[in-house]
Parts: structure tokens; sequence; C-alpha cells
């Protein structure tokens, strides 16, 4: 408490030992009466503001006092509870998966190849065909009849070319003999020539009317799959018009398309030395049900070229599909095993922070201390990251309640078991 040492006047205040000056002492004795008055009235108002003000300090003190106690109790608060996991390596499979569209591994357009008035369809359609099952049948009558011209005039041919053999020999035998020139036995082997030229000219015409006779009944040029008719029976048709498709889907094709990222991992892995321990992609069907087909396939055929404009590889797989389970258009996805990794740490994706350096995490030693550790990440699997590197087995790993640790902090870990239990 401050001391207040001399009060001579509501205006002025004398330390202790100070002489007063001659003409300030006294001071009533040289002031009229009604000035003496309020001077008292003055000093008893300023004692009782010097009262109030007394309680006012002592308070004061005590506050700071109060404080200093505070901070000391804020030093020794308890550590910090943190959430932590022990750390065990697995082996982990990069399993992705891409939506694609199912398509045959032949598709074949049937087109007619003479024309003619198309009598019959001799197939269901939307059903499975063999290879050569007849399929249309256009009008053979024009082409049985052009067959028949054809073989008369190969006849007749053949009769003029044995005719010309016999003059030959005739004139040959003559000029011998002298008995005529040289220019009529070259007449007679002319003649002969001719008479070959012209039998190969008529069985060449006899051979392409039995082909358009032959092609007068439409034939399925592979096994698989009809679709529709596109031209019904009774209309003339010209060579070259469609007239269904046949679809081959066993074995089907999936085409779909991947990440760029992943494409390079797909390609490197296709090109690497096949490992002992590395076994060959086999991608999956996902059904529309979400059931796994149950024939494994092969990819054989990854794009070297990326599409400028969604950033994908196109590729392509093939299944065997011998019940016709699967058929062309049908969309599905495709589930594939890019890599496996062996040995790796699958982290809560909330238990890895960034800084400015990468990637960390938070471990605790055996004094409870937290102190970050940088980590090279991997890809996410299943909702847990992947580690590739920067921990080890054992170590005591801070997974929940990171957010105000530093370096050097001393905590109260708490196994994830028990918080589990504790918050259930």
């Amino acid at each position: 408490m401050s001391k207040i040492t001399a009060i001579t006047s509501p205006a002025v205040i004398f330390r202790a030992g100070t002489p007063m000056a001659p003409h300030l002492a006294a001071p009533s004795a040289r002031l009229p009466r009604g000035s003496r008055g309020r001077l008292r009235c003055h000093r008893l108002t300023l004692l009782l503001l010097l009262l109030l003000l007394l309680p006012l300090a002592a308070c004061g003190n005590g506050s700071g006092e109060g404080q200093g106690q505070g901070q000391g109790q804020g030093q020794g608060s308890p550590p910090l509870p943190v959430t932590v996991t022990t750390l065990a390596p697995e082996d982990m499979a990069v399993q992705v998966e891409y939506p694609g569209r199912l398509q045959g591994s032949r598709e074949v357009e049937v087109r007619a190849r003479v024309a003619g008035i198309l009598e019959k369809r001799l197939y269901d359609e939307g059903r499975p065909v063999t290879e050569g099952q007849p399929l249309f049948r256009i009008d053979p009558e024009p082409f049985a009849i052009a067959e028949q011209r054809a073989a008369a005039e190969r006849a007749a041919a053949r009769a003029e070319l044995e005719q010309a053999e016999r003059e030959l020999r005739r004139s040959t035998t003559l000029y011998q003999q002298e008995a005529i020139s040289q220019r009529e036995r070259d007449q007679a082997q002319t003649q002969l020539q001719l008479g070959q030229a012209r039998l190969q000219l008529a069985e060449a015409a006899l051979a392409d009317t039995r082909r358009n006779l032959r092609y007068s009944e439409v034939t399925a040029p592979l096994a698989g799959i009809t679709g529709l008719e596109t031209i019904s029976e009774g209309n003339l048709i010209e060579p070259g018009t469609l007239l269904t498709t046949i679809t081959r889907a066993d074995p089907i094709q999936l085409h779909f398309a991947l990440p760029e990222e992943d494409a390079a991992l797909l390609a490197l892995l296709a090109a690497a030395p096949a490992k002992a321990e590395q076994e060959p992609l086999k991608p999956t069907i996902i059904l529309a049900d979400g059931k796994p087909y149950h024939h494994s396939g092969r990819i054989d055929f990854t794009d070297r070229v990326i599409d400028p404009q969604t950033g994908t590889v196109r590729a392509r797989a093939i299944f065997a599909n011998p019940e016709n389970e699967l058929l062309p258009g049908q969309l599905v996805r495709i589930s594939l095993q890019l890599q496996q990794l062996k040995a790796v740490f699958a982290l809560p994706p909330a238990a890895v922070a960034n800084d400015r350096n990468g990637p960390l995490v938070w471990l605790i030693d055996e004094n409870n201390t937290v102190q970050p550790r940088p980590v090279q990440l991997g890809p996410l699997v299943a909702g847990r990251r992947i580690v590739l590197s920067g921990l080890a087995a054992g170590e005591r790993l801070v997974i929940n309640g990171q957010v105000a640790l530093a370096p050097g902090m001393t905590v109260n870990p708490i196994a994830a078991a028990a918080a589990q239990e504790g918050g259930e």
C-alpha cells in the first residue's frame, strides 16, 4: 500500500521533510472565514477518495497473484491424448475397376453376291448359326439356265477343237507328201489354237455360271449370332446388298479405357521379364449384379497413344464365352490387378499429413514423445493409403489427434481398439 506523507491543501501535496515556504505556512490565518470552510470540505472529500481507493489497490495485487498461480497450473496440465496403432506390414494387391463395353471378336456383314429376287430367309434371327449354314435363298432359276447355256457352249467349243485337231493331222500328212502348201498347213495349226482358246473361254463361262448358282444360296461365313434381316423376302436385290450381320461372341472382347498412369504401369508390367513371384495379369468381368464372371481373361492390346480429349488410353481384353452368357454391346466393369505390393503399410488417410516437404506421419517413441517422419506414399487401395517406405514394423503411429502435435511433445497414447470401445 502506498503512503501519503502530508496533505496541506486540496491542490498541493508536500513530501515528508521538505521545508514549507514561509509565505505558505498557516494558510488559514490569511484566508477569510468562508474560504476556510470550503478548504475543510475539500480536505474531507480527498480523504474519503483515498479511503475508497485503498481496497481497489489491494484487489489488484490479489488478482496478479491469482494470475500467476493460474499460469503455474497451465504449465502442469496433463499430456494430450492421441489414438495410436502399432504398425505391421502386409501384402496388398492394387485392384482397380474400369467401365467397358463388350464387343464380338469378329463381326461380319452378310451381303448378296448376285442379283435376283430374295425368295426365302432360312435362319431364325438372333439365333446362333454354324459356319456354312444357309441363311437366304435367291431365285436360282436364271443361274441354272445360264449354267446350261454355258455347258452347251463348252461342248460346242470342245467339238470344234476336236475337228481342228483332225484337220491338223490331215494337213500335216498332205504337207509331208507335198500335196498342199505350207500356208494351208499353217492355217490348220491356227484353227487348232483358236479351238483351244474357245474351249478355255467356254469353261470359264461355265465356271462363272456355276459360281453364281452357288451364290444364289447365301451361307454363313463364320459361326456366331445372327442379327435381324435388313431386307424382307420378295425384294429384288443387287450384288452387295446387306442382308444381315453375324457376330462371333466366343471369344468375346471387352473394350475399355484406363488413365494414363495406370496404362504406363500396365505397359511396364507387360514389358518386364516374368518373375517367379509375379503372376500374370488376370482381368475379371464384374456383371451388372455385382458378381464376377466365372471365366478369367487376358489383356491383348494396350494403345500407345493417349487420347488428348479424355487423357485415357484404350485397351482390350479377351474372355472365353462358350455358353454365350456375355452379349456384344453389354456394359460391364473390368476388375484388374495392376500390382502386388509386398510388405507395405496400409494407413487410414487421416493419419497422413502434408507440409512443404511432402507427406509425413507422427510416430511415438518409448518415452511417449511424438516426432514427424517423412514417408513415400503409394496408391489408395480399399480406402487405405499405402506407404511404400519410411516406416518400420512395430512402430507406434498416431492415427487421431495429431492436429495439435508439435515435435518433441509428450502425449498420452490410447490404443485404437481401446479408443473404439470407449467411443461405443
